[in-house]
């Protein structure tokens, strides 16, 4: 075939082998092998039942799972000469049946290599290398379908995807990860069977969407996915922002601009010893979501001019309760909000540059999110004015460069006030309540407008400020 197998692939082989059982590697390895795409992963498929083969696995690896032993899959890891590690799992032939209502089979052990390659996702997923033999077996001609780079199903699509609705997420996902286009009866299928996503979990939902989103080209699975109509039932809020023309006209419509921003995004990302290493799973959904707020807050103003007021607001509304219904971890459901919720702030800059105390608020409401938020704000300037686009550059480049000198003469990335709370009620003379937090509060603002202060300055103003406070009462 004109490629090397990795040799562990061949070890296992021979071992099945002289214990009389078939093994093949299966799946996105042998697609991957074909492609010279990297796999850290070997999924197998064997003629013997789990208690056959599981002292096989035991004896040639280490670190042995089996959470899958009622699916007929066990797992364990090889440790190389190299220190480096590869997992592998095997899995007896299968074949599934599987309940309308449910995307969950009921599973059968199968007989055959071929018999199991059918009941795969795609053709391009189900090619088989026996080993140790090194014997290419390609039933549904995957090989060819990989080489005009589509995607079809190894039975009917209809079929496959009433089997197992995840399939059709799948499918958008490979167009992303791999560059690949589905072919049209396979599409038309997905088109007419879109409900049935709905019987499969949020999470793994979610996870097809990461998958996607975390790809060299998620652009072309986000098209995929609405084009499909998975969007309308799994991420409304997308095909929703087509409806929208875009009110700067430089786009057909906020959808399109909603994908260069996210291009955007994915090309300000850094290296692992940068601020945002790619791929940045949060960078990436608050730029998807930044504008999901513009359908909702539309209006026509006189003059024929549209304003999308506080859609910044309303959109982190909605992506709070979109990533929220899709499960994702509770920490990326706040940042990605926040993104969103903030993501116009700095648009005040260029028309007259702020205060230091501005900057600062900046800095502490971005908080943890500060690098993230300003590459979101490059990446919205999407502006085919030349000069326009210079004069934002050059803002976000001077409020950047004010940041960085502030830093260096104060801690602004952790603001407190000059006085903590035990000083507050020393200095005061007051029983820790309301009060205390009141002054702490104001204290804090002093600190935001001012910068950090001498300790008799800060006393003093805590003085002034408490005497303002008790005459007004």
């Amino acid at each position: 075939m004109g490629f090397e197998v990795w040799p562990e692939a061949i070890e296992l082989g021979e071992l099945f082998n002289e214990h009389g059982y078939e093994l093949a590697l299966v799946g996105g390895p042998v697609r991957d092998l074909l492609l010279q795409r990297p796999s850290h992963d070997l999924d197998f498929c064997t003629s013997a039942r789990p208690e056959e083969f599981e002292p096989i696995l035991r004896k040639w690896g280490h670190g042995f799972w089996d959470m899958g032993r009622k699916f007929g899959t066990l797992g364990a890891m090889k440790r190389r000469a190299d220190g480096s590690e590869i997992g592998v799992e095997v899995t007896t032939y299968r074949s599934d049946t599987y309940d309308p209502d449910s995307r969950k089979p009921e599973v059968n052990y199968g007989d055959s290599l071929e018999g199991d390659l059918s009941r795969r996702d795609f053709t391009v997923n189900a090619m088989a290398l026996r080993v140790p033999q090194c014997e290419f077996v390609d039933p549904f001609g995957g090989a060819n379908d990989l080489n005009k780079k589509i995607l079809r199903t190894p039975v009917d699509p209809t079929q496959s995807f009433d089997d197992d609705p995840l399939r059709m997420m799948r499918a958008v996902r490979f167009v992303a990860q791999l560059g690949f286009r589905i072919e049209p009866e396979t599409a038309e299928a997905i088109t007419r069977m879109v409900d049935r996503i709905e019987i499969v979990s949020a999470e793994r939902v979610r996870d097809e969407l990461t998958k996607l989103l975390l790809s060299d080209n998620p652009r072309a699975g986000l098209e995929a996915l609405v084009e499909s109509g998975l969007a309308d039932i799994v991420l409304p809020e997308l095909p929703a922002l087509q409806l929208e023309l875009d009110e700067h006209h430089r786009h057909k419509d906020v959808f399109e601009h909603t994908l260069m921003v996210l291009d955007r995004a994915i090309a300000l990302e850094t290296d692992d010893d940068g601020p945002v290493p790619r791929p940045d799973l949060t960078l990436r959904l608050a730029a998807l979501m930044h504008d999901v707020g513009k359908p909702k807050t539309r209006r026509f103003e006189p003059g024929g001019k549209v304003s999308f007021h506080r859609h910044d607001l309303v959109g982190a509304k909605l992506t709070r309760k979109r990533l929220k219904a899709l499960r994702f971890d509770h920490h990326v459901v706040e940042d990605v909000t926040d993104l969103v919720a903030l993501h116009l702030r700095f648009h005040g800059y260029i028309d007259e540059p702020w205060t230091d105390s501005a900057v600062r608020r900046y800095v502490r409401d971005a908080g943890h999110l500060y690098h993230r938020l300003n590459r979101l704000t490059r990446a919205d300037a999407t502006t085919q004015n030349k000069r326009k686009a210079r004069m934002f550059a050059e803002a976000m480049d001077d409020m950047e460069a004010r940041v960085i000198e502030l830093k260096k003469r104060e801690d602004i990335d952790a603001i407190r006030p000059d006085l903590n709370g035990n000083e507050i009620i020393e200095i005061l003379g007051v029983e820790p309540g309301p009060i205390v937090g009141q002054a702490y509060k104001h204290m804090l603002e002093y600190r935001l407008d001012h910068g950090p202060a001498e300790h008799e300055d800060a006393v003093e103003e805590l003085k002034r400020w408490y005497a303002e406070e008790q005459a007004e009462k």
